[in-house]
């Protein structure tokens, strides 16, 4: 029988939220277990084997899960230095961040499926582990339950995209944000990715709903309107800077991303907040 890890076991006085840290064996766990709590944990260092009733999977430094109540998983490490790092969230925690903030609906703990997986890079792991140790020292409330993941639900909710999307094409996605990739347009994106074209276009086409071009230049449009009201540039130089010098081609995706002129959007929009007008 599976055993059952219950949270009125683990979070004592109060508590909201438990870190643990722990070097994974590399002995193959006899059974799976479940518990009756959401977990995060994020592999610090080497590698795992995550069990799960449909499969095994590797995951590596910096790979980060999301489980809900009931999941079963087990995990195995791999060489002698598997390290992991793993949160017990209260219920009633997880349930009052989804009421105040519906954008997390679909996304990490409230997906439809009940593990969700991302990866942290090198800079965010850091993050990752410096909001850990500040949880360590706290009082583990419900306050600093929230302190500790507002801003990671934020941030991946932020650069995700569809969680069924394969990691390769949101991480790509999320990459796709940074002007320096935008700016070389569709080609640019998929030359991110690694992958052929053809296969990167029906990846978008399922996931996300565009093609790579139209999820590109949403990208720059955003970014365009974004340089509009903080901006004093000319609107040539702010669409030169997102790689589409052509005027006319300019004005025609900002205007069907944001119903009006480029100029239009400016007046509409910038304020003088330094030095207001009396």
């Amino acid at each position: 029988m599976a055993q059952i890890l219950l949270h009125k076991d683990i979070l004592k006085d109060a508590a909201r939220i438990h870190l643990t840290r722990a070097t994974v064996t590399s002995q193959r766990p006899k059974s799976l277990h479940s518990h009756d709590f959401y977990e995060i944990f994020w592999v610090q260092n080497g590698q795992v084997r995550h069990y799960c009733p449909d499969g095994i999977t590797t995951l590596s430094e910096g790979d980060l899960c999301f489980l809900q109540p009931g999941q079963m998983h087990a995990l195995q490490g791999r060489g002698e230095h598997a390290l992991v790092v793993s949160l017990c969230i209260h219920p009633d925690t997880v349930a009052a961040l989804a009421e105040r903030h519906p954008a997390l609906q679909g996304h990490l703990f409230w997906a439809a499926a009940p593990l969700v997986q991302h990866h942290r890079d090198m800079r965010q792991l850091a993050t990752l582990n410096h909001a850990a140790v500040a949880l360590e020292r706290s009082d583990r409330s419900a306050l600093q339950a929230e302190a500790f993941l507002l801003p990671l639900c934020a941030d991946l909710t932020a650069d995700c995209g569809p969680d069924t999307a394969p990691d390769w094409l949101n991480r790509a996605c999320n990459a796709a944000k940074d002007p320096a990739v935008f700016r070389e347009g569709a080609a640019g994106f998929v030359a991110l990715t690694g992958k052929a074209h053809p296969h990167v276009s029906r990846s978008m086409r399922k996931y996300y709903d565009q093609t790579p071009s139209d999820f590109v230049n949403a990208l720059r449009m955003t970014h365009a309107a974004r340089a509009l009201i903080t901006d004093s540039d000319p609107v040539s130089t702010i669409a030169a800077e997102i790689g589409i010098p052509n005027m006319s081609h300019f004005h025609k995706l900002f205007r069907a991303a944001h119903g009006r002129t480029p100029l239009q959007y400016r007046q509409s929009y910038q304020r003088q907040l330094v030095q207001p007008l009396t």
